[in-house]
């Protein structure tokens, strides 16, 4: 992006759908959203990120809002040590657990795409909320899950059909807050160079797990605002029985012409 100062219009959206609470949250820049839609245009250093609250274990909706809290509060840029105010998040929720009987080994998943001022773009994730490409009405997969079957997967047991369908598909890998395990966070430079009109979907498992890639393409590919492409992604994941909270973050790339 030489020559270029990066501009990107977000639009986030997030869902409690079916459950009485909403365990999701949202991060666009420094501002958390718990329910709702949010819209802003950047073109500074940002972060966006999504949260996945653990509902096997309490208080999901504390950890998942007070991971995108802590995020909140940092300038992101190439200087920080994300690795480390990771982990540094994770120890706060695994002690915020400990002492709070109520919340014992709350939990959450963190998936975000960021931007330093040096254009570099970042995926971080720690469980199986995900982010994904979208260019050409063609959608790629740029995180990993960090799940049971995508490790089942990788080693050649089961399918990619088998894998959307498996029993055991929500079971992950340790995330932020977990009491007993370290998670991994993976925090990796997106190589490929953007290009005008590609969208960074960020989402929970709420979407994913629900609604299939040629869905997704076909509706994020509709003459229509993105407001209005995100809440008929939602309202597809309901159709399609979704049990779950969802949460689904766009990210659209607009270069922008450089002055000098």
């Amino acid at each position: 992006m030489k020559g270029k100062q990066f501009m990107f219009y977000c639009c986030g959206v997030t869902e409690k759908g079916v459950k009485e609470r909403n365990e999701d949250a949202i991060l666009i820049n420094n501002t958390v959203l718990t329910e709702g839609v949010m819209e802003l245009k950047l073109d500074q250093s940002f972060m966006s990120a999504v949260c996945d609250g653990v509902s096997g274990e309490k208080s999901g909706d504390i950890a998942s809002k007070m991971c995108l809290a802590e995020l909140a509060k940092v300038q992101f840029s190439s200087q920080l040590n994300l690795q480390q105010l990771i982990m540094k998040i994770h120890k706060q929720l695994k002690y915020y657990g400990m002492f709070h009987k109520n919340s014992s080994n709350m939990q959450t998943t963190l998936c975000g795409f960021a931007v330093d001022e040096n254009n570099h773009m970042h995926c971080i994730n720690v469980g199986d909320s995900r982010l994904y490409r979208f260019r050409g009405s063609v959608l790629k997969q740029i995180s990993k899950d960090q799940s049971l079957v995508q490790m089942l997967y990788e080693q050649g047991k089961i399918t990619y059909e088998e894998k959307r369908k498996h029993v055991h598909r929500n079971i992950i890998m340790p995330v932020l807050g977990n009491t007993s395990s370290k998670p991994s966070v993976d925090i990796n430079i997106i190589e490929d160079q953007p290009v005008y009109g590609d969208v960074y979907l960020l989402c929970s498992d709420g979407l994913s797990d629900y609604v299939v890639n040629t869905e997704i393409e076909e509706i994020l590919s509709m003459p229509m605002c993105m407001v209005k492409r995100l809440n008929e992604l939602v309202k597809n994941s309901l159709k399609k029985g979704c049990r779950d909270n969802i949460s689904i973050i766009a990210i659209t790339y607009m270069p922008k012409q450089s002055k000098n």
